[in-house]
C-alpha cells in the first residue's frame, strides 16, 4: 500500500549508538540518506544521478567520529528528494497533486514555494522530480510512516538526554554546495554555523564552535545563507536546556559534486570534524550551557 514496500527490506533510518552516552549531545544527518526505493524511482521523471542532486552526501560519514566519542547519531536512509524531515510536517505544494489538499496543509511557506516542502517538488538547480501528479495519499502515507516516527525518534533522544544530563545539545549536519558564497566580496565559507540568529541556542555555544574550526583554519560564518531549518528552531529551546546548532558543510572540501565522488582529502576532513566534536563536547564543564547567563 502506497510506501509500504519502499523500506520493507531497507530501514528508512537508524540510531548508531555508543556502547554508553557519555556526553549530552545527539547528532542528526536528515538529508544524507541514499537509499532509493525502486518504486519511487518508477514515479520519477529523473535518472539515478540526477535525482541525487538534493543530498548532503556522505554527511553521516563525516560526522560519525561522534559516536565512538558518546553521542548518539540519528541518519536517515531514505532520500531528501522522497521526504524532506527538516520541514514542518504538512508543508505541500498543491501543484503536486491531483487531489485538493487537506486545510491543516501548509502550502504557502517559502520552501513549499521553492519547490522544497516535506516532499519536494524538485531536487537542486529547481529540477522537477515527478512527471505527473501525485495522490494525496502517497504524501500522508510517507508522513505517517517515516516522517512521524522519524521525529518521535529524535524527540526521545533528546529526551533521555536531557533526563541524563540536565540538558542536551542536538548537532544537526549538513553540506552546502560548492558554489555557495557570502558576502559582497563572494567568499566561499568551509562551515556556516546556524542557531537561528541567537534562538536555538547559547550565544556561547555558537562562539565557541566556530572559534574551534577558525583556530583549524578553516572559514566560518553564522546563519547566512543557512539559519537553521524546521528541526533547529522546533527543537533549539534553550530557556528550556535544549541547544540546536545546524552545521553546513562545504562539499568542495571533501568530494567532487558532477560526480559523486570523495576527494582524497576527504579522510583529512573526517579526522578535523572528529577533533571539532570533541572539543565542543568538552564545554558542559563551563557555563556554555547557562543560557540565563548567556542572555545576560
Amino acid at each position: 500500500m502506497l510506501c509500504e514496500p519502499d523500506f520493507t527490506n531497507h530501514p528508512a533510518f537508524e540510531v548508531r549508538q555508543p556502547a554508553e552516552q557519555r556526553v549530552p549531545f545527539v547528532f542528526n544527518s536528515p538529508h544524507s540518506g541514499r537509499y532509493y526505493p525502486e518504486r519511487f524511482l518508477g514515479m520519477s521523471r529523473l535518472d539515478r544521478i540526477s535525482i541525487r542532486r538534493s543530498e548532503d552526501y556522505f554527511v553521516e560519514e563525516l560526522f560519525s567520529g561522534a559516536v565512538p566519542l558518546g553521542a548518539p547519531m540519528l541518519l536517515a536512509h531514505f532520500p531528501r528528494a522522497y521526504l524532506d524531515v527538516n520541514r514542518e510536517p504538512y508543508e505541500l505544494d498543491p501543484r503536486m497533486f491531483g487531489e485538493r489538499l487537506p486545510p491543516y496543509v501548509n502550502s504557502r511557506s517559502i520552501r513549499v514555494a521553492g519547490g522544497l516542502g516535506t516532499i519536494p517538488r524538485v531536487v537542486s538547480e529547481g529540477i522537477e522530480i515527478y512527471g505527473k501528479r501525485l495522490p494525496v495519499a502517497e504524501a500522508q502515507a510517507r508522513i505517517a510512516n517515516i516522517y512521524k516516527p522519524y521525529h518521535q525518534t529524535l524527540r526521545d533522544l533528546l529526551a533521555q538526554t536531557h533526563r541524563r544530563f540536565g540538558f542536551a545539545v542536538l548537532i544537526d549536519c549538513h553540506s552546502m554546495p560548492a558554489s555557495v558564497r557570502y558576502g559582497q566580496d563572494g567568499v566561499r565559507p568551509d562551515f556556516i554555523i546556524g542557531d537561528r540568529f541567537g534562538t536555538s541556542a547559547s550565544r556561547e555555544l555558537s562562539e565557541a564552535a566556530m572559534s574551534i574550526l577558525s583556530g583549524m583554519g578553516y572559514l566560518v560564518t553564522s546563519n547566512k545563507p543557512y539559519a537553521g531549518g524546521f528541526i533547529t528552531e522546533h527543537y533549539g529551546r534553550p530557556l528550556k536546556g535544549l541547544h540546536a546548532l545546524q552545521i553546513e558543510v562545504n562539499r568542495g572540501l571533501y568530494m567532487d559534486e558532477p560526480t559523486i565522488t570523495k576527494k582524497a582529502s576527504f579522510h583529512l576532513l573526517q579526522e578535523d570534524i572528529a577533533s571539532f566534536i570533541s572539543q565542543l563536547m568538552s564545554l558542559p564543564d563551563s557555563n556554555f550551557f547557562d543560557y540565563s547567563v548567556a542572555a545576560e
